[in-house]
Parts: C-alpha cells; structure tokens; sequence
C-alpha cells in the first residue's frame, strides 16, 4: 500500500502571471463583467479551482479533513484570491479588498456590485446607442464597429439589441453621403 503523498502539485499553483490568461481588467464602470467572468471561470476550471469562486452542485463545498488538506486548500485560496486581485481596476479592488476574506466571498462582492449597476448601465448605453451618428467617425467601419460595440455591451447588461435594430440604428446614422444606400437598405425585406 503506497502512502499518500501530502505534497501533490496542484496546477494553480504553477500560474505565476495570470495576466496571461484572463486578459481583461476589470472596472467599476465598464461592461466587460461578463466577459472577464468568461475567462476566470475557464480558467479557474483549467486549473480546477472553480469551486473557490464557485459554490459546487452540491451546494456546499467539501471541508479539507486533515490539516495538511486544509493548509493546501487555504493556500490555494489565497492564489485565486490574488489572481481576482490582479485582474481588476484600483478603484474596484480597493472596494472588494477585505482582510481574511475567502476567494468565493470576494466573487460575490464584486457580482454583487456590478449586477447592481446593470440597469443604470444599460440606460446609459441604450441612450448612446440612439444617439450615435456617423458623423462623429473618421468613416463608415469606425461608425459601424462603435455601434456594434454598444449593442454587445447592452447584450452584456441584459438588454440585447436585434439585428434589425442594429440595422435600422446603422441605417439612421448615416451621412448625407451616404442616403441613397440607407434608402436602399431600408426597402429590403428582410433587412440586410
């Protein structure tokens, strides 16, 4: 019978610059959440902590039995913990930054702070969505990707834009250059 050996490798503890995979910072006032969310949480399952940030299926995580379990459980913590820290802005890490604070309660303050600004967020995009003209871009790619920027971000808050709506925005914002096109487009059913 072999004897368990205490010291095992653990992937996470082989990830020395997380910035290398969860390539987004994450800010108190933008909408890349679910975005970054996308990329922890992967790597969190590459890595296989996600039950640190995660509460599993089961509905409560296995408690570490021996104290060597729980030394490399806490460790383990404390990485995860500084990988969220890297990944977020100043101003948002000096709001979720509690000492003795587990990884798992760290996720849930920072999900609790930006799902609670979702729908103020949306508002403002919704209203820079409406408003985005042409005119305001260099040319037609730079106006075309800003508006397709936005409606991911509304997508992002829960406020997903239709492509018809897309392209009806698209259409409205156009130049005088560019009017004929727009009627065009317009008249075409289904739209383009």
């Amino acid at each position: 019978m072999s004897k368990k050996n205490n010291n095992q490798y653990h992937p996470a503890l082989a990830i020395t610059q997380i910035r290398n995979h969860v390539t987004v910072t994450l800010w108190m006032d933008n909408d890349q959440y679910p975005l970054w969310v996308a990329l922890f949480t992967n790597h969190a399952k590459s890595t296989r902590v996600l039950h640190h940030i995660i509460t599993p299926i089961s509905g409560k995580p296995a408690a570490p039995a021996t104290v060597d379990e729980k030394e490399m459980w806490e460790t383990i913590d404390a990485m995860v913990l500084q990988w969220i820290y890297a990944t977020v802005s100043t101003d948002l890490l000096e709001t979720i930054v509690e000492s003795d604070s587990t990884a798992m309660e760290c996720w849930k303050r920072i999900e609790d702070i930006l799902q609670d600004n979702q729908h103020s967020r949306a508002v403002t995009l919704e209203q820079e969505f409406s408003s985005t003209s042409m005119r305001d871009f260099a040319n037609v790619s730079a106006y075309c990707q800003r508006l397709k920027s936005l409606a991911d971000q509304l997508k992002n808050v829960g406020s997903p834009v239709t492509i018809n709506r897309l392209v009806l925005q698209l259409v409205s914002g156009l130049s005088t250059a560019y009017q004929n096109v727009g009627t065009i487009i317009r008249q075409k059913e289904p739209l383009p």
